[in-house]
Parts: C-alpha cells; structure tokens; sequence
C-alpha cells in the first residue's frame, strides 16, 4: 500500500472484493493492518488503524496522529482521522467502519455527529492470534459480524438533543456565507499568499460548528507549493470535536505530504468576535511540529 494513499476508489474496492471472494464491506477488515502501518504515534507507539466505506462504495483510511512536546488532547484519532478523510472527499455518508481497535469513548462520540449514526456498522478486526484461535476452531474470517454504533454508545447523545430535527449534519451541505471582513480583505496579499487564504476561507464556509456558531479553517503550504486545508468540526459533546489545524494536518497527511517541517507557511481564518477562538491552539501545535512555518490569522463574517 503506498503510503500516501488513504482512498480507494470504488471501481478497485470492486476488484479487490472479487478477486477475494468477498464483498466490499467484509474487505474492510483485511485493509486495518494496512492502515496501522501509516499511523503516525511517536508518543505511544500504539498503531490504530481505520478503514471504512462510504455510500459511493469508496474505502476510506483512518489513522492516529501524535505530537511530541504538545499536550495529548491535541492527539487525532484513527476515527477522526476517517471521518476527516470522507470529508475532504466528499463523502455524504459512511456505512460500515472496520478498526484495528475498539472505539475509545471519545471517538463514539464524535461518530453521533454523523446522520443515521446508530446505525452506523463496526467491526473490531481480529489480532493475529485470534485469527489462529478462529481457524483452530474453523471460523470463517468472513463471519466477522459488524456491530451498530447503538451497541458501543446505547445511551446516546448527540445532535438531537440540540438541534432542529432537520438541521444539517457532519458530512451534509451546510454553507456557511463567510466572507471576510473588510479590513482584511484589502490586506497586501499577494500570488502564493492569496491562494492559501483563500483555501483557508473555503474551509471555514465548509466547516461544521452548529453548537457553538463559530466556523472556522486551515490552509497549510508545504515546500513545493502545495495546499491542504481543513475544516472546523464540532461534536455535541464538545471535547470530541475537531480543531481546524489538526484537520488540516489530516489532509497534509492523507496526500503524501511528508514530515511536517515541510509545513511553511499556515492560515486560519474564523469569526471576529466569536464565543470559541482556534488561534492560540493552532499557533502553539504548528510552532512545535514545524518552527519555521509562518502563520497568520484572519477574520471573517457571517452574511445576512
């Protein structure tokens, strides 16, 4: 698997199915090893893997993320890191998950942002010793059972006990109308720069903050020229939720970016005068991954 792709396309998802015997869904768990094996956990040395398939048939990777010198709730988990990906992919809706590992509370959490996420499928993939003890007992690999969400949180909550019934959630189509405000709009940018703000403004209109109204984004710029951006997303519980520099890093990741002293130069643009602010967070976990990298902050409006 090379390293910097965390997408298969669903034509090949396919083709792989079929040439194992199998179906899409019951593919999935022999992609988590995979997956763990591009996991970035320098701190734990835990490898945590995700794969899952999205309603366009799409297989999807997640993987955790870790952040030596930086408190470990900066940390990005492996179902964060997936959720992430379908994000940036446009993907309206994820069915079936597989992981390497069973989904700690703050990540079944952040999965009931998701539109029907109870009935969300999991499957914990089987270590390599239990796959010895199911052969030893004559069980199909291909028996693995994916589990609801319901079954791993049962006593949810989440968007509807604080938004309307018909509010749109994580992964839906939900614009936000920033612009920016009119003294940064006439700041000198220029060439390069523009670019990078403007992807940072087109992740805050994508970002996800129906609890707090506060919608923000991150464009990354690497050595070679290339942008990566991320978007805010919220969780009803608050703690779970996604800060828009760790999504960016995510998309820096998932398309091969490399180390990340590669990162030189960082915008974040969010609401003025907004209740949350993304910029103290987002200025210390950049200083600490890549010193160099010039970062600057812009505000933005909501339109009538």
């Amino acid at each position: 698997m090379d390293r910097s792709r965390f997408v298969i396309e669903s034509a090949e998802a396919e083709q792989m199915a079929k040439q194992s015997g199998r179906t899409v869904h019951q593919l999935l768990p022999s992609l988590v090893k995979s997956a763990q094996t591009l996991a970035r956990p320098p701190i734990s040395k835990f490898h945590v893997g995700a794969v899952g398939i999205g309603s366009s048939g799409r297989i999807f990777f997640g993987v955790n993320l870790e952040f030596p010198g930086l408190p470990l709730n900066q940390s990005v988990h492996a179902e964060q890191f997936l959720i992430t990906n379908l994000s940036l992919n446009a993907e309206p809706r994820l069915k079936h998950i597989a992981v390497s590992a069973a989904p700690c509370g703050h990540c079944r959490q952040f999965l009931q942002e998701l539109r029907d996420a109870p009935d969300v499928k999991i499957l914990i993939a089987s270590s390599d010793d239990e796959k010895e003890n199911k052969i030893n007992n004559n069980c199909n690999e291909k028996d693995q059972e994916f589990t609801p969400l319901s079954h791993f949180l049962p006593h949810r909550f989440g968007p509807d006990d604080l938004l309307p019934k018909d509010a749109p959630l994580l992964l839906e189509s939900h614009p936000n109308g920033l612009s920016f405000c009119s003294d940064f709009s006439r700041s000198n940018t220029e060439g390069g720069e523009e670019n990078l703000k403007n992807a940072a403004l087109d992740a805050a209109n994508m970002s996800y903050a129906p609890y707090s109204g506060c919608p923000s984004g991150v464009a990354l710029v690497d050595v070679e020229g290339k942008i990566y951006k991320g978007s805010y997303m919220e969780s009803a519980a608050y703690n779970p939720s996604m800060a828009p520099v760790q999504a960016a890093i995510v998309a820096y990741v998932a398309r091969g970016g490399g180390g990340y002293e590669r990162i030189v130069g960082a915008v974040l643009v969010e609401k003025a005068e907004g209740v949350i602010k993304q910029e103290d967070a987002a200025r210390l976990l950049l200083q600490c991954i890549s010193p160099k990298c010039e970062f600057k902050v812009f505000q933005c409006k909501q339109g009538i």
